[in-house]
């Protein structure tokens, strides 16, 4: 049928026993697989479009469920009750766990050349793993790294941010981490410790601070690998122009680097396709000089 790819469903452990669900695009035995790490409340099917023309007979697509799949889930661990999970209940630096169990997965089939990819939130953790043990892949590539903290504050207004963050916050120190914080003062579900994590800024979730000058991106700027950044010109969630981040990354990433912005697209890419493949393609193929 039209638009449909092959594709293998199956199961991996982390290693601290927690089960993913996962797909792999593409053939069994490749020279390079690319681990796609989506973005908040997000799924293995995110960004389907763009992943698509990344797949081919040399390079497989390896796409999960993490920990932040969707709002509210349902986590699995070997040996153990099931815990609740999702993006509402996630506590970011457990996206070490899951992306490591993507990449120790990709490495048991034989594959040597394995890259990183994320979207969204999804760049945050790709890079706050890079920072942590940044052994073992060829590069990263962030699609649309926005900043959570920087593109809610401009949605949201200062006065709103003080208020959630002050209830939030409260609750943390009431050792009630996982309580949810009330609709009326925040739009999603989120619990205290996850609104806290992604909406203030110095956590270890605010990788990309390039709002704040007094705040050093100490985890963007310790990568040693090779880094595309994608970013959307048209990136709804952005709250300045694209080309003014576009250098900020170009100017705090250490490592050998490119930064495109792809025109005339919002955050998914949609439009942008084309683009986006031709210059993931050219990094996973040749890398940078």
């Amino acid at each position: 049928m039209k638009n449909m790819r092959p594709c293998f469903a199956f199961e991996f452990e982390t290693p601290k026993g927690y089960t993913m669900r996962a797909l792999w695009f593409g053939p069994k035995k490749v020279k390079r697989v690319v681990i796609f790490v989506h973005g908040l409340g997000g799924s293995a099917f995110s960004m389907a479009r763009v992943l698509d023309g990344i797949v081919s007979k040399d390079t497989a697509v390896l796409s999960f469920n993490n920990r932040g799949f969707e709002m509210v889930t349902v986590l699995r661990r070997k040996d153990s009750e099931k815990e609740r999970g999702g993006a509402a209940h996630e506590i970011f630096t457990d996206s070490l766990d899951d992306i490591q169990g993507a990449v120790n997965f990709a490495w048991r089939q034989g594959v040597r050349d394995v890259f990183l990819a994320g979207h969204s939130t999804g760049c945050q953790k790709s890079v706050y793993w890079g920072y942590k043990k940044g052994k073992g892949v060829k590069g990263i590539i962030l699609f649309a790294p926005i900043s959570d903290y920087e593109a809610e504050l401009f949605r949201q207004g200062k006065k709103k941010f003080e208020q959630m963050t002050k209830r939030a916050r409260a609750l943390v120190a009431q050792r009630t981490p996982h309580e949810l914080v009330s609709r009326s003062l925040w739009y999603e579900v989120l619990d205290a410790q996850r609104l806290v994590s992604l909406y203030t800024p110095h956590t270890p979730e605010n990788v990309f601070p390039y709002g704040r000058q007094a705040q050093k991106p100490v985890a963007l700027r310790s990568l040693k690998i090779p880094v595309l950044v994608l970013w959307a010109e048209k990136d709804e969630y952005a709250d300045r122009a694209a080309k003014e981040i576009a250098q900020w990354f170009d100017a705090n990433i250490r490592s050998r680097h490119r930064v495109v912005v792809v025109p005339k697209v919002g955050h998914g890419f949609k439009g942008g396709e084309r683009i986006v493949a031709r210059e993931v393609n050219e990094f996973i193929g040749h890398r940078l000089p």
